[in-house]
């Protein structure tokens, strides 16, 4: 394994990063690997005069979860970091990985199976079990993105900083989902650095909320986070985004409009559902998203937000 002391040693390299190691040591692919720990400049939060932060890719999810400025500034955020896996993995798994971890798909993690993502030229998902599959096909490859931040980061209008290029929007990292063989964009070499968000919005409300299959420590069916700001007798802004659904994080563009209407919280939740083409195996996350979706609009607009999972 590399040890590295500066970002432009680090992107003469060809092995696969390593940070927190959580994703990288269940993958234990053969490397070889090469270690971000150590370089200057990747870990912690940095307010700005305007409220705006920089967060370091190696900052940890729990450094995330437990920023009590971070809570109050981007609560959407923070909930969703509070939510994720174990405390024991929120020790350690880093922001920048969780947004660059690979799918959870167990075709492509089968060494047994060739898929898109190991090199492949099928998706055997389509023709095997697809239970746990995207319902809102971009592309080729139905495996859901895994990443819970990605999706938060989304809707909070985040930008990132690839190492040696300027600001792109968080989206950039993952396109449309139309390349079955990525889950990021990222090239050899290239690190990610950090993350923007913008300074807070007065009178903001949110919450996230993870539909899983036991109480705790599960990767979510469906999870949906939701920004909301009143003003002027409704909704003045709205932000909702979900994740579990398709091969990317997903802002929902026809909720937002239809809140921003007027239209009512249910209403407005079911046209979350206007893209889905679920498999026989999958309907279920249909109702899901609807509901998951209903479930954040309704604590964001009663003002509690919270986060939890349902069985």
């Amino acid at each position: 394994m590399t040890v590295l002391t500066d970002l432009d040693q680090a992107a003469q390299h060809t092995g696969e990063f390593r940070a927190g190691g959580t994703d990288l040591m269940a993958r234990r692919p053969a490397g070889p690997y090469v270690d971000l720990h150590g370089l200057p400049g990747l870990s912690g939060l940095t307010w700005r005069p305007d409220g705006s932060v920089r967060i370091g890719a190696l900052t940890t999810v729990a450094e995330l979860a437990g920023d009590v400025r971070l809570r109050a500034a981007h609560p959407g955020l923070a909930l969703t970091a509070q939510a994720l896996a174990t405390p024991q993995i929120r020790a350690v798994a880093t922001v920048g990985g969780n947004l660059l971890q690979r799918n959870r798909c167990w075709y492509y993690r089968n060494p047994s199976f060739s898929c898109h993502q190991n090199g492949g030229d099928s998706c055997p998902a389509r023709a095997g079990l697809t239970l746990y599959s995207a319902v809102i096909e971009t592309g080729p490859c139905v495996a859901p993105h895994p990443s819970s931040l990605a999706m938060a980061l989304l809707a909070c209008e985040a930008s990132v900083e690839v190492h040696g290029r300027g600001p792109s929007p968080v989206g950039d990292l993952y396109g449309d989902g139309s390349d079955p063989a990525r889950d990021h964009l990222l090239g050899s070499g290239e690190i990610l650095v950090g993350i923007d968000l913008p300074p807070p919005v007065p009178g903001e409300r949110a919450a996230y909320h993870r539909a899983i299959g036991r109480s705790e420590a599960e990767w979510p069916l469906v999870e949906a986070v939701a920004r909301l700001v009143p003003g002027g007798g409704g909704i003045a802004l709205a932000a909702v985004a979900v994740g579990g659904v398709a091969r990317t994080p997903l802002r929902l563009p026809e909720v937002e409009e239809a809140l921003l209407a007027g239209e009512p919280l249910d209403r407005a939740a079911g046209r979350a559902v206007a893209r889905c083409t679920p498999t026989a195996q999958n309907g279920y996350k249909v109702a899901l998203l609807t509901g998951t979706v209903l479930e954040v609009l309704e604590r964001a607009a009663g003002g509690a937000g919270g986060s939890g999972g349902s069985g």
